[in-house]
């Protein structure tokens, strides 16, 4: 049921994503961003009142799961472009702190409290995040690029999703930008589907063990995705960014699939947190490639790329499990040694010499992200926006040669000044 509905969701969400974003560059970001947050959130009460409803109306939010296509577009409105992949990470990061904080409170609170409680307090926060953005997010979008009123006349083509793609997707560079993301969350999406339970069911984890990894892992999640994508942005530029993130996720992959010991799997989940630097530097770069009135359908390619991913990655790693014949089989309960209490105990079907098959796809599947990666130009704002810019300098002898990422400024600033 789980997998169907993700799969469910991660269509839906890969066909509006472009179209809302659209729509965003059009009526502007608030209203979009109230409404992808009322219906994430709205299926959150139907869990005590009816499962069936539950899991219809959580299938169908696909539609409007795209908040962070929205989020990612205001953050470009407000910001200038050297200040995006900071404000990006920071949006990263607090997305990584509450999947540090949320499961911990959820799981305390419904163990003393009961389910009930957590429902309800999970109502009540997504209440309060709405009446935040009434009250306390201002519009982002200029006035000048929106319409008089939302009864004001908006072409076809500006609302078409398909005509957003096809516009898009004639951009060699962000087609290039999501083929790199599909290929690299693909299997992000997939491990993050069954990787907690293969830490408790292959590798001998503890719940509480478990709870400590995600802890563990979440908060070098945040030091990376702010200081450390800072410091990277600024030193080694955008698309090193990128391809350093790479290759951290192909470690990563590669020592949990080979891994057979706890500590591998620590050490490993060291090497994730550096990996979540990639998808904020790719939207970075996303952000400096589109023009203004075209942010929001570019990010929300990439979320809808990515919501697809969260659709087919889970069902891909269970097959590829499944094919490896790696299967855990519950044996019944029985009665533990000191007697009274009970205990599950499992056994580990496994006639591979791999313990994890699914990672080392993910591995090779990173892999060609990386090589895609390779081919998108480094200064692609350069390239495109100032090509009059490169005529006017190739006039006065300037050379034309590539530039390190920490010169490639001054020329520009150069211009300006003159």
């Amino acid at each position: 049921m789980n997998g169907l509905i993700q799969g469910v969701k991660g269509l839906l969400s890969f066909l509006s994503a472009p179209l809302i974003g659209a729509l965003s560059d059009v009526w502007g970001r608030k209203s979009f961003l109230l409404l992808t947050v009322f219906f994430t959130c709205a299926p959150i009460p139907l869990m005590k009142i009816s499962p069936w409803w539950y899991f219809a109306v959580i299938s169908v939010s696909g539609v409007f799961a795209v908040t962070f296509s929205v989020v990612f577009a205001y953050v470009a409105d407000i910001t200038q472009e050297h200040e995006r992949s900071m404000a990006y990470g920071l949006v990263s990061a607090t997305f990584a702190a509450s999947l540090v904080t949320s499961p911990a409170i959820g799981a305390y609170l419904g163990r003393v409290y009961g389910d009930s409680l957590v429902v309800v307090l999970a109502t009540a926060i997504a209440l309060l995040d709405i009446c935040f953005i009434l009250v306390a997010v201002p519009e982002s979008l200029p006035e000048k690029m929106r319409p008089a009123s939302w009864g004001a006349p908006i072409s076809w083509e500006q609302a078409d999703p398909f005509a957003s793609l096809k516009k898009v997707g004639q951009d060699s560079i962000v087609l290039l930008i999501c083929i790199t993301v599909f290929l690299s969350y693909l299997p992000e999406a997939g491990q993050y589907s069954s990787f907690f339970l293969y830490l408790r069911q292959i590798m001998g984890f503890s719940s509480e063990s478990v709870a400590a990894f995600i802890a563990v892992l979440g908060i070098l999640s945040i030091i990376a995705q702010t200081i450390v994508l800072s410091l990277l942005m600024r030193s080694i530029g955008n698309k090193n960014t990128i391809l350093l993130g790479l290759g951290f996720q192909i470690l990563q992959l590669a020592w949990y699939g080979f891994g057979s010991e706890p500590w591998m799997m620590w050490a490993a989940g060291a090497v994730a947190a550096m990996s979540s630097i990639t998808f904020p530097a790719v939207s970075a770069l996303v952000s400096r490639t589109a023009d203004a009135d075209q942010q929001g359908v570019v990010q929300g390619m990439i979320t809808g790329i990515r919501g697809l991913c969260n659709g087919l990655g889970p069902a891909l790693y269970g097959f590829i499990f499944y094919i490896f014949h790696v299967e855990l089989n519950e044996l019944p309960m029985s009665e533990s040694p000191s007697g009274g209490s009970v205990v599950t105990q499992y056994h580990l079907q496994q006639n591979s010499i791999i313990p994890g098959p699914p990672f080392l796809f993910g591995a090779c599947s990173v892999l060609l992200a990386l090589l895609v990666a390779l081919f998108i130009p480094e200064h692609t704002n350069l390239t495109v926006r100032s090509s009059g810019w490169k005529k006017h300098c190739g006039s006065h002898g300037h050379p034309h040669s590539p530039q390190a990422p920490g010169e490639a400024k001054e020329p520009l600033l150069q211009d300006t000044n003159v």
